[in-house]
């Protein structure tokens, strides 16, 4: 009781001593001369009597025999509830363990909850000048002390983390539901990348409904099962069984409306946040802090950044929820309490996974991080909705907050991983030559990134938004590369393509301009050319791949296709056209007429030059690699349709001026069909030729 509360009664008891025992006037004013006299608080007490006081009978005095038989009744209740209470107070009983009532008298609970009842009602309805109130109150605060260890102990005792498995169980039904049918109810495939730095693998899944069965035939009229789009799915998990939630729903009332709402609600939260906590434990969620993510190698960094999104995913859609749900059933009814609580149980595990994202979103750039963050991005993006749908209220504005604010830092991250892709591979400067004049290193890492990319590209178009303008790379470096784009693609990016395809085609310039840089490496021209060929003949065949090919148009690919071909004729000339010299009639004939003006010194020479230059040739582009089968294929044919022609017609004039000579295989070694099968043997990345040559 407060000191005003005890004031009020003890000037109440007054009041109803001097009513009692004041039978004159003149009695009334002693008494009230004397209480004054003793207690100054009673100076005022006059003015709460009635201004005419009329002599009172004895039998006034006396209570009546209804407030006789009310007081009867009133003392008859408080013993009853009162027993029920004591019975199971054993607070501060040396006895253990102490017994539990819901625990081993579950039918007892229901009992000790009417007496609560009626306690209450008795508190309600007393005014605070009753001689029971204080006898009401101590029993009132016997059984919610009572409740209180009550409510923790079936709380802890039914509380217990969610096995992994199951979570993955409901969040992959809740999504093959989601996912399996379209909207016009048919079937469909959902396939999800999974991608890394060595690039990415394809799992598909495909969920199936249960088939119908057949009708019988026959039987027009019989319904025939049909299998439905599974569209109402629940993930909700069931975290405690119904009765558990329906025995706290009824401990959480009695104390709410005893006014311990605070006690009930802080037992609710201590259980269940650490419960929670040990669920996204058991999934591979720690406690980092920024400072640890950052300092961790990206091999490590990768596998958490795994675990963050199928923790994000199983988190929001199973766990977040149904703690949501049980803090709803719970304290159904209860204005308040179940969204306050949910937000104090799951407000700091749901900032945990948050803060994982910050830390990610302000970590350094690096291009092999741009996938891992797509990643994350998308998860935090399609889950956003859910999630201001779970954490929604006041109490919960943060995390909503907090959320939305992290999303757009990913989007930042993964526009910024994009820019420093660029530039690493503007800043690639490696020196050693590709054995052979294969495809570079750097332009398959280049275009299977980029091929990659294509797994989120409505994501980047997302990211990259709808401006229209080309986007370079920063200071002198501006230039360098616009310098080899055509008249077409200087306007790039102002109405016919998106600001991806401009940053796309961008990135092959980049890569073109260093590929031009690395070509020089070679001492051989023909080799450079080559190089140049194979290099730029992968990058349009990663370019053809639908979505890439949709997004750059036909027009860049017809471009740098034609492109190829110059780069194959480069090479064709500056590899053949030594050899092909030998073949021409300069030189051969002298004056006179064709049979006697042929000079054999002349003819032998050219021959054996044709041999040694063809044999060079043979020895060193045995050696040189066009991976790509179609284009090795294409390139010999090419070869062949210049070559064995012009030879079988150098052959057909010649060959009978040196047949008769002493031995004319020193000269004619090759057949045509010899040449055409040497010219099977180029580009194949051998060491020497598997042919043996003719002595």
């Amino acid at each position: 009781m407060t000191t005003l509360d005890g004031e009020e009664r003890v000037l109440a008891t007054a009041q109803h001593i001097v009513r009692s025992l004041g039978t004159s006037e003149t009695m009334t004013d002693d008494m009230l001369n004397i209480l004054s006299k003793f207690d100054d608080r009673f100076s005022g007490i006059n003015n709460m009597l009635p201004k005419k006081q009329e002599p009172v009978s004895q039998e006034a005095i006396l209570p009546s025999t209804s407030e006789v038989e009310l007081d009867d009744s009133l003392k008859a209740s408080l013993d009853e509830v009162e027993e029920v209470v004591f019975q199971w107070d054993t607070l501060s009983s040396d006895a253990s363990p102490q017994t539990m009532i819901w625990d081993q008298y579950p039918q007892e609970g229901e009992k000790y909850l009417k007496a609560v009842d009626e306690v209450q009602s008795m508190l309600d309805s007393l005014s605070v000048s009753d001689s029971s109130v204080d006898r009401v109150q101590n029993i009132l605060q016997l059984a919610m002390a009572r409740l209180e260890v009550e409510f923790r102990h079936v709380l802890v005792t039914n509380s217990e983390s969610v096995d992994p498995d199951t979570l993955l169980d409901y969040l992959a039904v809740s999504s093959l539901a989601a996912s399996s049918f379209t909207s016009n109810g048919e079937e469909s495939v959902d396939m999800t990348p999974q991608t890394s730095f060595n690039g990415p693998s394809f799992i598909s899944s495909q969920y199936e409904a249960a088939e119908g069965a057949s009708s019988s035939s026959g039987d027009e009229d019989e319904d025939v099962p049909v299998a439905q789009p599974v569209t109402d799915f629940n993930p909700i998990v069931e975290l405690l069984p119904s009765t558990v939630v329906a025995d706290l729903h009824e401990i959480a009332q009695r104390m709410v409306v005893a006014g311990y709402k605070r006690e009930c609600c802080q037992v609710y939260t201590n259980v269940r946040k650490a419960v929670l906590e040990d669920s996204l434990h058991r999934l591979g969620v720690e406690k980092l802090s920024i400072d640890e993510v950052q300092r961790m190698t990206w091999e490590v960094l990768e596998g958490k950044i795994k675990k963050w999104i199928q923790a994000m995913k199983v988190g929001v859609k199973v766990l977040f929820a149904s703690e949501r749900q049980l803090c709803e059933d719970v304290f159904q009814d209860i204005v308040g309490v179940g969204e306050t609580s949910f937000a104090d149980v799951a407000r700091g595990s749901m900032m945990q996974l948050l803060n994982f994202g910050e830390a990610i979103a302000i970590s350094r750039r690096s291009p092999e991080k741009l996938f891992r963050i797509l990643d994350m991005y998308e998860t935090l993006r399609d889950l956003l909705t859910e999630m201001c749908v779970i954490f929604s209220g006041e109490a919960c504005a943060g995390v909503r907050e907090e959320a939305s604010g992290i999303l757009l830092r990913l989007g930042e991250a993964a526009r910024g991983t994009f820019a420093e892709f660029e530039n690493a591979i503007y800043r690639d400067t490696s020196k050693t030559p590709v054995p052979g004049g294969a495809v570079h290193p750097l332009t398959r890492y280049v275009m299977n990134y980029i091929r990659f990319l294509f797994d989120y590209v409505d994501t980047l178009k997302q990211l990259f938004g709808d401006r229209k303008e080309l986007l370079k790379l920063p200071g002198e470096e501006r230039t360098i590369v616009a310098d080899s784009m055509g008249d077409d693609e200087r306007t790039l990016g102002q109405d016919d393509l998106s600001p991806l395809a401009v940053q796309t085609i961008w990135i092959t310039h980049v890569l073109q301009n260093n590929l031009e840089g690395k070509s020089k490496l070679y001492k051989d021209p023909s080799l450079t050319y080559l190089f140049l060929m194979n290099n730029l003949h992968y990058i349009v065949q990663k370019v053809k791949v639908a979505e890439v090919r949709a997004l750059i148009g036909d027009d860049w690919v017809r471009k740098h296709t034609l492109l190829v071909r110059q780069h194959a004729t480069s090479y064709q000339r500056a590899a053949w056209v030594k050899v092909l010299a030998c073949l021409r009639d300069e030189g051969i004939r002298a004056s006179g007429s064709f049979s006697s003006g042929v000079s054999r010194v002349v003819l032998k020479e050219r021959f054996k030059t044709f041999n040694a230059a063809f044999e060079d040739i043979h020895k060193a582009q045995s050696g040189w690699f066009v991976p790509d089968y179609q284009l090795r294929l294409e390139l010999r044919i090419s070869i062949a349709e210049k070559l064995l022609p012009a030879y079988r017609s150098f052959l057909g004039r010649y060959r009978l001026f040196l047949e008769n000579e002493r031995h004319p295989q020193k000269y004619i070694k090759y057949t045509p069909e010899d040449l055409e099968t040497y010219l099977n043997d180029l580009f194949e990345g051998s060491s020497g030729s598997s042919l043996k040559w003719k002595s």
